[in-house]
């Protein structure tokens, strides 16, 4: 199974953007989209593959937190 992971754009650099993963900033390929900072992008594989709105990131972002705690026992 394969999962796209929504992050928000922190800083550009041509086709690399800095993305925040809940604190974890990592280096991504936006070759694929045109993402602007402070939009939150869908990436997977290390690549940008969709621009989104926030409130659709924010619902998938909650989702992985509700998983999460699920699977500590929360």
């Amino acid at each position: 199974m394969c999962v796209a992971i929504p992050g928000k754009v922190i800083a550009r650099d041509g086709s690399t953007a800095k993305v925040d993963f809940n604190g974890n900033i990592v280096n991504v390929n936006a070759g694929l989209v045109d993402p602007q900072i402070g939009q939150y992008v869908l990436v997977h594989a290390g690549c940008a593959i969709e621009v989104m709105e926030k409130d659709a990131a924010q619902e998938i972002i909650d989702i992985f937190a509700d998983i999460e705690e699920i699977e500590n026992g929360n």
